[in-house]
């Protein structure tokens, strides 16, 4: 494994430029999280994951793509204590309902959930966004066909992502998702995607 590596943030404007820096200027307490991220691979629980959201490290990272759209992501969107309002503003719109191109603010907390998650399963390869915000429309839309959409869903109120990885399974996606006992897991196995969500912590599906 690439030693872990460190952004920095450079603001010009409205732009926000990430370049790498080294790894000895990562904080001994981060320095300290990521260690534990990797022994807590290879273990067979995820104990005491939800230190990856709060306290471990400096900065948050999350990287996606999209099929549907063909748009990526690959932002550092939290750095000493704050959210970076710019990359949130990108994060909307990439997260946006791609058939109606409706776009809400998608809550930070979710974006936590799913970047912990990420790091727990130590991967490089970005998550496959599947769904971000859908519009009521779109979600009636989905519910008329489906009887696994919700009414209610997390979707519409952009605190919920449905993702898929090829280098892991469900059950790997969900493990790490549930260690982080901070919202909704769903798994999916049939489709091949997990539904991660920041509303009150309780899993689904098989």
């Amino acid at each position: 494994m690439e030693p872990p590596k460190r952004w920095s943030t450079t603001r010009d404007g409205a732009n926000v430029r990430m370049t790498d820096t080294t790894f000895s200027m990562v904080s001994r307490r981060g320095i300290l999280g990521a260690f534990a991220a990797t022994a807590l691979i290879a273990a067979p629980t995820y104990s005491n994951a939800f230190g990856l959201l709060k306290g471990a490290g400096d900065i948050r990272h999350i990287k996606m793509y999209s099929g549907r759209t063909g748009e990526s992501i690959n932002s550092i969107y939290w750095i000493e204590g704050e959210y970076i309002p710019e990359v949130l503003k990108e994060i909307n719109h990439f997260m946006r309902d791609w058939r109606s191109d409706e776009a809400i603010k998608i809550d930070p907390r979710n974006m936590d959930i799913l970047a912990a998650a990420h790091r727990l399963m130590d991967v490089s390869e970005p998550y496959m966004l599947l769904s971000g915000y859908r519009s009521p429309a779109t979600n009636a839309m989905l519910r008329s066909h489906s009887r696994g959409v919700a009414k209610h869903s997390l979707h519409m109120k952009g605190q919920a992502a449905d993702l898929r990885l090829e280098s892991r399974s469900v059950g790997q996606m969900a493990k790490a998702a549930t260690a982080c006992a901070s919202g909704g897991v769903g798994r999916y196995s049939r489709s091949n995607f997990v539904h991660m969500d920041c509303g009150p912590v309780r899993s689904w599906g098989g």
